[in-house]
């Protein structure tokens, strides 16, 4: 559940353990440092990796183990997380991500958002929420600020309303109407591989001529059109 206005409950409850394997990246050291001992305070012992701007054109040689969960720190330039994102996303698609900055606003949001990313915390809320981001992120949750997420799902609706953005449901094969309607219902890869009997490549593959004949990037975005098109007027 993202937070709401009000958070000063969550200071008498107890900090969840983190059971789950966490990765870190960072390009500043304290803030590396910082993310660590946090972590470690809550019983996980995150694999941390320390970031150079100049090295996000190559990311092909970034270091991306499977984990549970993935905690990013924004890089003054937006688009250079992005791309960090990307290629996580682009090893491992359904992996869980957590951006940190000092702030967030609809222009350095909704792109993440966007692209795949479940969290954003900033940095005067580490202390008191990391944990709790960390286990709601990796058990499938979002945390996100309520008044901000709802405003990045009204602009996802409204950008799905569009012309040009309709579904083109007569152009899909009897066996992507299957994948479509078992996506609708959030599944993995591997659970509608399993449901179709089919291999995860083969559902890959659909998802992907899916992807294309809605002209949307992502799983997330797929859904919301759907939903966008069965919302009452």
């Amino acid at each position: 559940m993202p937070p709401g206005e009000d958070l000063s409950n969550l200071a008498s409850l107890p900090s969840l353990a983190l059971n789950a394997s966490v990765c870190v990246y960072s390009f500043h050291p304290l803030v590396l440092s910082e993310l660590q001992r946090l972590i470690e305070e809550h019983g996980a012992f995150p694999e941390t990796q320390r970031l150079d701007p100049a090295s996000v054109a190559d990311l092909g040689r970034l270091r991306v183990p499977a984990a549970a969960a993935y905690v990013i720190e924004a890089n003054a330039r937006n688009r250079a997380t992005e791309a960090i994102v990307e290629e996580i996303l682009s090893r491992f698609s359904e992996a869980r991500l957590l951006v940190v900055a000092e702030k967030f606003d609809e222009s350095t949001a909704f792109p993440l958002l966007r692209v795949g990313v479940k969290g954003l915390l900033c940095y005067s809320e580490l202390s008191q929420h990391l944990s709790r981001a960390i286990d709601e992120v990796a058990d499938g949750g979002f945390w996100v600020p309520r008044a901000l997420l709802s405003r990045f799902v009204d602009w996802t609706l409204a950008a799905a309303r569009r012309p040009g953005r309709a579904t083109p449901s007569g152009q899909l094969s009897p066996r992507e109407r299957e994948v479509h309607e078992l996506l609708m219902e959030n599944l993995s890869n591997k659970e509608i591989a399993q449901r179709l009997h089919m291999s995860e490549r083969t559902v890959k593959f659909h998802v992907s001529n899916l992807l294309g004949k809605h002209g949307v990037k992502r799983r997330a975005d797929l859904i919301l059109l759907a939903f966008s098109e069965i919302r009452p007027s």
